[in-house]
């Protein structure tokens, strides 16, 4: 009995086998539907308020007579948030895996970025308060009213659980997608030319880190007298996570410069989010600050200034350096 041979490019035309979609597991979907409801607080909120309701504002404050300004950060903080919805679905839908890769991997090193703060501080902050550390009436006293209590935590807390679902979905996403660059071993160092950028991102890093642990310990050299005068342990709680990400972000990038024989996982962890929140915050405080001052106070002194553009400096090199290593993982 003969057998006829298999044409070569019949062979090829074989349908190449699926792989399963990310949005398959229990565990998965769950995450899904935890991220989705997460966003329900912000958006609800924000949506009234562009619609004119008080909800949440005490008497006294500047957000009842809502500038220009303030109607239009609220309309771009409301799309932010429901950026969230097409994240959460382009990381659980078949179609997901279609996407190109820059169009799913900014947004998701900016909303990395915007929320890794608050997932690490938030907590800290509520363990302040737990502990009888909070603000003084005095710290009170001093602050104009915004926002009643009861807004930040509801809020923050819908923040802190957004970002941690969106990790869970998105890690084995990336591990399905991309799994070959961002696992095993750095291996052989990258150029030295991409080491130089890596030690800058340290050393902004490290003035950056600097910065805000004298602050958190209480200085005020290069604050503003309100800002100074509305210094807690809440508030230095917030100020030592920024510095932390300002260090994890140097860090990370010396190590995947660098190479070796460790796992690539924590060099790229570190930097991922430490760029991300270096980046992503510094730009945030730059534009909230070059705004109208809503409780026509002073504005951010020239030190916090150059803290931020610090910490966008740091970001942005530390990002450099972990495109370069992800080009030279393809590459290989």
């Amino acid at each position: 009995m003969t057998t006829r041979a298999v044409h070569p490019t019949r062979a090829a035309r074989q349908p190449q086998p699926v792989q399963p979609a990310p949005g398959k597991g229990a565990g998965r979907r769950i995450l899904q539907v935890v991220a989705l409801a997460a966003t329900v607080p912000y958006l609800s909120l924000k949506t009234a308020w562009l619609a004119g309701s008080r909800i949440g504002i005490p008497d006294g404050s500047v957000l009842l007579d809502p500038e220009p300004f303030l109607v239009a950060a609220n309309a771009v903080t409301v799309a932010m948030d429901a950026c969230v919805i097409a994240l959460v679905l382009l990381l659980t839908r078949p179609w997901g895996k279609r996407v190109p890769a820059w169009l799913l991997t900014v947004p998701v090193f900016v909303a990395t970025g915007l929320l890794t703060p608050i997932i690490t501080g938030f907590p800290g902050q509520l363990l302040i308060r737990l502990l009888g550390f909070g603000e003084t009436a005095a710290t009170k006293a001093v602050r104009e009213p915004f926002l009643e209590p009861w807004v930040f935590n509801i809020v923050y807390t819908g923040f802190a659980v957004q970002g941690l679902a969106l990790a869970g979905l998105f890690v084995p996403y990336a591990r399905e997608r991309w799994g070959r660059r961002w696992q095993g071993v750095p291996g052989q160092g990258l150029p030295p030319s991409t080491g130089v950028v890596a030690a800058a991102s340290a050393a902004a890093g490290l003035a950056v880190a600097a910065a805000h642990a004298y602050w958190a310990l209480g200085g005020t050299a290069g604050l503003g007298a309100e800002r100074a005068a509305a210094y807690s342990a809440e508030t230095a709680v917030v100020t030592v996570v920024h510095g932390m990400c300002a260090l994890a972000a140097g860090a990370g990038a010396l190590l995947l410069a660098r190479g070796g024989r460790a796992s690539a996982r924590w060099p790229l962890a570190l930097t991922w989010t430490g760029a991300g929140a270096t980046l992503t915050w510094g730009a945030w405080m730059t534009v909230a600050s070059l705004g109208p001052q809503l409780d026509g106070g002073e504005g951010p002194a020239a030190a916090a200034l150059l803290t931020y553009a610090g910490q966008m400096i740091t970001g942005s090199l530390a990002a450099a350096v972990l495109t370069r290593f992800l080009i030279s993982r393809r590459e290989g």
